[in-house]
């Protein structure tokens, strides 16, 4: 289902082609999929986003395509349909977004909640990344590179988001294992962080309107 909202109290990213909006009474972004996941909750009292976090994930494992990731996110994998699928199956996860290989993205749960994506995690000594971040997953594993219209979505993503709500910036972005070291190691060396960076700061630094 494309989402379809309007016009007022919107904060748009224009860019080359397209336009990515997140519109602030609802915390929606217009311009992609919409796919509602049960697995979120509020945010604390008082806690906004101020956090990004760069997610990996192939669904089996090293398998791209398919319509995994989004049944994961909503409670409906099929435990029978791979070995895979019967380990993470009874999980309940969400991200905010997600990207899949050839740029698509989707969005699972409103920015101003809570999506179930970090688990365990700390940043900067503040524990419970959940509480004040946006999980984006990109498809894709720790050893495959990336695909170049992942890293351009990405961009102009954060870019929205920064433009959106203020706390948010281009070097408050972070990888799942930078908040979970030890635990998790997405989105791994196959992410390219100074490549990805350069485009992020490029998309937040390109003219907008409000």
């Amino acid at each position: 289902m494309i989402l379809r909202i309007v016009a007022y109290a919107m904060v748009a990213v224009v860019h080359e082609g397209a336009e990515l909006q997140v519109d602030l009474a609802s915390g929606l972004m217009r311009g992609v999929t919409q796919i509602a996941s049960p697995n979120c909750d509020a945010r604390p009292p008082g806690v906004e986003a101020d956090l990004i976090v760069v997610h990996g994930i192939s669904l089996p494992p090293g398998e791209f395509g398919g319509p995994w990731i989004d049944r994961l996110f909503t409670n409906d994998l099929p435990l029978d349909a791979h070995p895979y699928f019967a380990e993470v199956g009874t999980l309940r996860v969400s991200s905010h977004l997600s990207v899949k290989r050839d740029g698509a993205i989707t969005q699972y749960v409103k920015f101003t909640e809570r999506a179930w994506h970090s688990g365990k995690s700390s940043f900067n000594g503040r524990e419970g990344c959940n509480d004040f971040s946006i999980g984006i997953e990109l498809e894709g594993t720790d050893t495959l590179a990336y695909d170049a219209a992942q890293y351009h979505a990405l961009a102009e993503l954060i870019a929205a988001l920064c433009t959106a709500y203020p706390r948010l910036s281009p070097d408050r972005v972070v990888g799942h294992s930078d908040i979970s070291p030890g635990r998790k190691t997405d989105p791994g060396p196959a992410f390219d962080w100074p490549h990805a960076l350069g485009l992020i700061a490029k998309a937040c630094t390109r003219p907008h309107r409000t």
